[in-house]
């Protein structure tokens, strides 16, 4: 047998099935698509679900993939054995209503067994135990014996997902031979060890599940097979784990080159080796689709495993950085099936050293906690740390729990794993209760759902703004119905419309629906599952049917302002690229009438002069009057030109080019200005940072630049009339008035001090003698904090050397002042653990330095008791 690597084994398979008509698909993006019941997409049906719930019509009824998945569920498992990975690609072939059991089981035989070459007496089907259909073809088409046929239950052999469709499944296994077995006489078929490995798995969706147990057989049969890439090329390279296959170890080995350690010497090191291999491939490939790291969702899964990562790259002894590095290899390896790795490689790369430099600096953090906890138990008596303590070191400074008690097992602690655990599943409690009851797809159910998956929406916006066309299907909020009436709320699809639905960050058209029966508002246009654009509004007057021809007219006005600030979008992403870097990608947007909102990855803020740079090149190629030209065609001739794809965004075979004269081109499905000159001018408003490694710009060009520029000359004259001056004398009246203010606060505080001063009256017969150091405690009410400062400098030039202690009452509220001279802290005095002991008398608290503190206090009654309190507190001080 022919040791085939993963990027052929990927690529037999799908030319196998195209060669059985079906359509090859490319991978979906790691992130789910209308489907909120996922964070991850974690198998290969889950890009298809719409498919296999007929609410979209499959681009062929025959199709194959090689879906990119994540599963995290053990996070804290993997690498602990070889088995278990978090990223894996998953290849399958599906059949929506077309062949079933029949053809499904002779392909995926003949394939194992004529492509890949596997030996066919060392493959051992299993079915449903009463699947009798299943079993005549293995047995009698195929000629698998009767004996090498397994039979098994329903929670191994039966696929089904709550309410839905459902049904039996047909496991494909491969015998590795006794050298991976268990040693055992009964050792067969279902054992746990790694000597028969399931390899394939054919699930037969026929019937369908009410939710209450009930079957019905479906009308339309699916085929939905699956078929790990890496446990593949496990058999047929014969390799132990799905280390060991040639991508991960090429991948792995380059992991030991950078730690100078060998795999399979040490149990402990071989954990860090394969943690670090598998957690750089999949945070490489979730970067490359959009996702960054943060402190929730996806993000927080993404940074999780960088950081597990590059821990145990620490405890590897690799020295400095190295997830980019290893990162490099992800990519050098994969990109034969995911040629998207290379084009989004600095970025890759940009994320990947942020935020390993992010958690350098953290763990550093959380090491200065822990020995703070550390020392807190070592006061107490205590040799365990707190379930509640362990959780917040994980939870806030990322710190695993395993490297929590390895640090404290060195130190003779241990760490309450209980009540971890209960942290950890009060907090797994709320995140599930957050989230909403869903349907299959993880959304909410809505009136949408029940249209026909045939029916779908033409966009001709691009050439027209009034169109006619027959209208398909007509809602209220909650139903289809046949005619929509005066007042009535709904939603209209037909089958053409001009109306740009809201999609890439650009929102929606808005407009009327006419005809000679009635008129509807358009105040909204959403897309819908399976290519249907939904009109949302209201009828303003007359009525609507089903089938009747009408005029939809866009509103001109709303298109031209949002297509200005949707074409200046495009030469403010290539003028940030130009004047920050290639790393900056587009990582959202938003594009209305009035203004735009641009979010991009960059890891600090711009300075004011790269903001100034931006702007003037964006106004630049505005004024330079560029042709705006828009081509359809492939994805590959696209990327050909150098159009720059959007980050983490999922393309067809066919795309839109958008270009700006030879300064931007980029894909775009949105509506553009027919030359850069309409847009007319270009300023940013603002540029901050929304998430880590992500900044977002507001701007404003055209009508609502000028607006603006109204607005603020209007509160200009405003302001210039409050300050009885003109708005180009305003800048040198308000200097004056800020000097007159610096004067009369000066002159203000000297009075305040005075009064101050004279309220209190002359208090130095009120010094006592504390073990030979002057003390003098006093009340002066009507005195803010400033002012007992204040106080308390005069006080001390009359005093020399010594304590004192000014307390005030003002508006209901106590403020306590303490200084001590550097002969009263030579003698032991301390200002601020004086502070925090007479504090209390007043109901409040505070502290400070040695020489100097401060108190505030919600009890007046007690500040009497606290200034008495004050000499008997520096005696306890004073040595």
């Amino acid at each position: 047998m022919q040791k085939y690597g993963v990027n052929e084994l990927r690529r037999m398979f799908l030319e196998f099935f195209e060669s059985k008509d079906h359509l090859a698909m490319k991978s979906f993006s790691l992130v789910p698509h209308n489907d909120n019941s996922l964070l991850l997409i974690n198998a290969g049906m889950a890009p298809l679900k719409p498919y296999f719930t007929g609410q979209e019509i499959p681009p062929r009824r025959r199709v194959c993939t090689c879906q990119k998945c994540i599963r995290t569920g053990d996070i804290e498992n993997i690498g602990k054995t070889a088995r278990h990975g978090t990223f894996f690609e998953m290849l399958g072939n599906f059949s929506f209503g077309d062949y079933f059991k029949t053809e499904s089981l002779h392909w995926s035989w003949e394939f194992l067994t004529q492509v890949v070459g596997l030996d066919p007496d060392r493959l051992y089907p299993s079915i449903y135990l009463d699947d009798e259909e299943a079993f005549k073809i293995w047995n009698e088409e195929i000629g698998v014996p009767a004996e090498r046929i397994f039979r098994f239950g329903r929670e191994d052999n039966f696929w089904e997902h709550g309410a839905g469709p459902c049904g039996p499944c047909s496991e494909i296994y491969y015998d590795r031979g006794e050298k991976y077995g268990c040693g055992k006489p009964d050792c067969t078929v279902g054992c746990e060890c790694d000597r028969y490995i399931e390899v394939w798995n054919n699930v037969f969706s026929q019937f369908e599940n009410d939710g209450h147990g009930n079957y019905t057989e479906l009308a339309q049969k699916n085929i939905d097979t699956g078929m790990g890439l890496e446990r593949l090329a496990v058999v047929v390279q014969d390799v132990d784990s799905l280390f060991t296959i040639d991508t991960n170890k090429a991948l792995l080995d380059r992991v030991c080159q950078l730690a100078g350690k060998e795999y399979q010497k040490d149990y402990e090191t071989d954990v860090s080796l394969r943690i670090v291999t598998d957690h750089i491939k999949s945070c490489t490939f979730m970067i490359s689709d959009g996702i960054m790291p943060s402190n929730e969702g996806r993000g927080y899964v993404l940074r999780r495993l960088l950081r597990r990562a590059a821990r145990h790259g620490r405890k590897l002894g690799i020295e400095g950085k190295f997830l980019a590095n290893l990162s490099d290899t992800v990519i050098a390896l994969s990109k034969d099936g995911y040629p998207e790795l290379e084009e989004k490689k600095v970025m890759i790369f940009k994320v990947l050293t942020e935020e390993e430099d992010k958690f350098n600096k953290t763990i550093d953090q959380g090491l200065a906690i822990l020995s703070d906890m550390e020392e807190e138990m070592r006061k107490s008596g205590s040799d365990t740390l707190s379930g509640a303590d362990a959780f917040k070191l994980y939870d806030t400074y990322g710190f695993p729990l395993d490297l929590t008690k390895e640090i404290l097992e060195e130190r003779s602690f241990q760490v309450d794993e209980e009540g971890f655990a209960a942290c950890m599943k009060e907090q797994k409690e709320k995140a599930r209760k957050a989230r909403k009851t869903t349907n299959y797809m993880g959304a909410d159910v809505t009136v949408y759902q029940s249209i026909d998956p045939a029916v779908t929406t033409k966009f001709v916006g691009y050439d027209h703004l009034v169109h006619d066309s027959a209208i398909t299907v007509l809602t209220t909020e909650d139903e289809i119905v046949e005619a929509l009436t005066d007042g009535q709320r709904g939603t209209i699809l037909v089958e053409e419309t001009p109306f740009y639905g809201t999609m890439g960050g650009q929102q929606a058209d808005t407009g009327v629906i006419v005809s000679e029966n009635g008129e509807f508002t358009v105040e909204d246009t959403i897309h819908l599952q399976g290519g249907k654009v939904g009109h949302v509004g209201v009828m303003t007057k007359g009525m609507f049917k089903t089938g009747d021809t009408v005029t939809l007219k866009v509103d001109e006005e709303n298109r031209a302002l949002t297509a200005r600030n949707h074409s200046a979008t495009h030469l403010l992403h290539k003028a940030l690229r130009t004047v920050l870097g290639d790393h900056v990608e587009q990582a959202g947007s938003l594009v209305t009438r009035d203004r735009l909102r641009f979010d991009f990855t960059h890891f600090s803020a711009m300075t004011p002069e790269e903001i100034r740079q931006v702007e003037e090149i964006v106004n630049k190629e505005i004024h330079a009057g560029l042709s705006v030209v828009t081509d359809e065609m492939s994805l590959e001739d696209a990327k050909k030109t150098g159009a720059m794809a959007l980050f983490g965004e999922k393309y067809g075979e066919t795309v839109r080019v958008v270009r700006m004269g030879d300064f931007s081109t980029e894909l775009c499905g949105g509506t553009h200005v027919a030359n850069t000159s309409s847009i007319s001018s270009f300023k940013i408003l603002s540029e901050a940072g929304i998430a880590a490694g992500v900044r977002r710009i507001e701007a404003l060009t055209s009508d609502g630049l000028m607006a603006h520029y109204a607005e603020t000359e209007k509160e200009l004259h405003e302001a210039a009339a409050a300050a009885k001056t003109t708005p180009g004398a305003l800048t040198a009246k308000i200097e004056a008035m800020l000097e007159e203010i610096k004067a009369l606060h000066s002159e203000n505080e000297k009075l305040k001090s005075k009064l101050a001063k004279e309220a209190m009256g002359d208090v130095m017969d009120q010094v006592q003698e504390v073990k030979g150091v002057k003390v003098l405690a006093v009340r002066a009410d009507g005195v803010d904090m400033n002012g007992l400062r204040n106080l308390g400098d005069q006080l001390k030039e009359k005093l020399g050397e010594g304590v004192i202690v000014i307390a005030s009452v003002l508006d209901g509220k106590v403020n306590l002042v303490a200084t001590a001279t550097d002969g009263a802290q030579k003698a032991g005095a301390h200002a601020g653990n004086l502070i925090k002991a007479i504090a209390g008398l007043v109901g409040g608290g505070g502290g400070g330095r040695p020489n100097m503190a401060q108190a505030g206090g919600k009890n007046p009654a007690g500040v009497d008791e606290a200034l008495a309190k004050v000499a008997e507190t520096v005696e306890s001080q004073v040595r």
